[in-house]
């Protein structure tokens, strides 16, 4: 009898989802994807790879014009997505914007408003949910887009680029934030991003795409102790791990 233990299911696969405009521009082209449960997945690539588009059929929020997205059952109701720009309502405080997608399921305020503290609190803004996002700074209003996202309890939390418009530092404590709230909750998590240094720190895997029409080329393991935090990102594993990334992309890139 054989002790192996067999791997879970995945929650979501794409197989060779390919993805053609109305303009006759290919965006992707015969993309294979598998996610697992736990998985801290990033897409690398360069701009206009069809990184988001990628993100986008894998959300629902497109259709793939070829090949077939496979959700599990489980996730039914329960994917978190966080665009690349925070898309605030300005009229609305902290606690309005993040009590939104509660509010369209038809959950009373009353009731909701545990969650959504625990959710504020969560993502470091414990005493702002009475604040206008024209009063946050940039990394503050992302703090809020997510914890939008996070409200909802999601499985399956999907980021576009969403640190991207921020400073280096706050992108920083951003990253270690994250991944604190990604081994705490145990979601999985598709993340695209653009730099190399960002998705190593980030991922368990990362995706390596090619310029359009977009196609997955690599796929590289991760292989760095948890929890991370600054002072991973001055070691020599870290360093060595962006390197032989870097490789893999500049590779696509030719």
């Amino acid at each position: 009898m054989s002790n192996r233990t067999e791997a879970p299911p995945p929650l979501l696969v794409l197989d060779r989802v390919g993805k053609r405009y109305r303009t006759g521009t290919v965006a992707l082209a015969a993309v294979d994807l598998r996610v697992a449960p736990g998985d801290f997945l990033s897409i690398l690539g360069p701009s206009g790879c069809g990184k988001s588009t990628l993100l986008r059929i894998a959300a629902g929020l497109a259709t793939a014009s070829s090949g077939e997205l496979r959700i599990a059952a489980a996730l039914s109701g329960r994917i978190g997505f966080v665009f690349q720009e925070p898309t605030l309502m300005p009229w609305a405080t902290v606690r309005d914007n993040v009590y939104l997608p509660l509010r369209l399921r038809g959950e009373k305020r009353g009731s909701a408003a545990p969650r959504i503290d625990e959710t504020l609190a969560a993502v470091g803004l414990e005493g702002f949910a009475d604040a206008y996002p024209r009063e946050l700074s940039g990394g503050m209003r992302m703090r809020v887009s997510i914890a939008r996202a996070l409200v909802t309890r999601p499985r399956l939390l999907l980021l576009d680029e969403p640190f991207a418009a921020l400073d280096e530092l706050t992108r920083f404590k951003l990253n270690e934030d994250l991944l604190r709230l990604w081994e705490q909750h145990q979601w999985t998590v598709i993340f695209v991003t653009h730099s190399i240094f960002e998705s190593v720190f980030l991922s368990s895997r990362i995706v390596v795409m090619a310029p359009r029409p977009g196609r997955v080329v690599a796929e590289v393991a991760i292989d760095l102790p948890h929890p991370r935090d600054a002072a991973l990102r001055t070691s020599a594993r870290y360093a060595e791990q962006c390197r032989a990334v870097s490789e893999r992309l500049t590779a696509a890139m030719a």
